[in-house]
């Protein structure tokens, strides 16, 4: 929400935006997300927007005037089984027609990107290679969120924190206000930018989304020394660092 109210205003001249938060920034499904920025999937279409992505966060920190910590470290994604290596040659080919720098490393290549790595176990998740994907990245996202609303604000952008959205007040099928805990707000158009609760937000407003939304379990420690210095994944265990 708060990205499209940034380029609303910056690159389109539009500034009578209010973004409403039901919470504080950052503090929402932003602050609940792994931070991982990358572009290595396998259609065409997949790659060529997640390179966009990762294109706008390697100029992010310039764009918004605002160090939004993005480290550029690269991601390992690990494989257990011969077919999940033969998945990995696929995904690379792709990767490199489409210009990302994606390749498939064996174990000592595994071993000289992450030396921390246990490359004798023997067990069935024994570690054949993995891709890597040099362009990978992650970047805080509370800072990431505070840029953007940082710029959004100096171009007159309303942002409007702890203002809950309760439902719309509709009429035919236009949107005519957001109701809201704090009030009615008045409104010619209405982005959703609600992430999993979409569905929720615009059924609110009689749209039924073909999306549906399912939990990810994320761990959190308290803060570490940095330790690992490459984004590692796994395909089998469905899990990464």
């Amino acid at each position: 929400g708060l990205s499209c109210a940034h380029h609303l205003a910056k690159y389109h001249g539009i500034k009578s935006v209010a973004v409403l938060e039901k919470g504080y920034l950052a503090g929402g499904n932003t602050a609940r997300n792994t931070t991982t920025i990358r572009s290595n999937y396998i259609t065409p279409e997949g790659i060529a927007f997640y390179k966009e992505g990762v294109e706008l966060f390697e100029r992010l920190s310039q764009e918004l005037d605002f160090n939004v910590m993005f480290s550029q470290r690269g991601q390992l994604t690990l494989a257990h089984t011969e077919a999940t290596m033969r998945s990995f040659h696929m995904r690379a080919e792709m990767g490199k027609h489409m210009g990302t720098r994606t390749e498939v490393v064996d174990q000592k290549g595994v071993a000289e990107l992450c030396p921390l790595l246990n490359m004798d176990y023997g067990g069935p998740l024994e570690i054949l290679g993995g891709l890597w994907h040099a362009d990978g990245g992650t970047a805080r996202h509370d800072a990431v969120a505070w840029g953007y609303a940082a710029q959004a604000s100096r171009r007159g952008v309303e942002i409007h924190q702890r203002t809950e959205v309760q439902g719309f007040e509709v009429a035919g099928d236009r949107v005519q206000a957001v109701k809201t805990n704090r009030g009615p707000v008045a409104c010619g158009q209405v982005l959703i930018a609600t992430g999993g609760m979409n569905y929720d937000v615009a059924a609110m407003a009689g749209v039924e989304l073909p999306i549906r939304c399912y939990p990810l379990q994320a761990m959190v420690t308290q803060p570490l020394k940095p330790w690992l210095h490459t984004l590692v994944s796994s395909v089998s265990l469905h899990s990464y660092l």
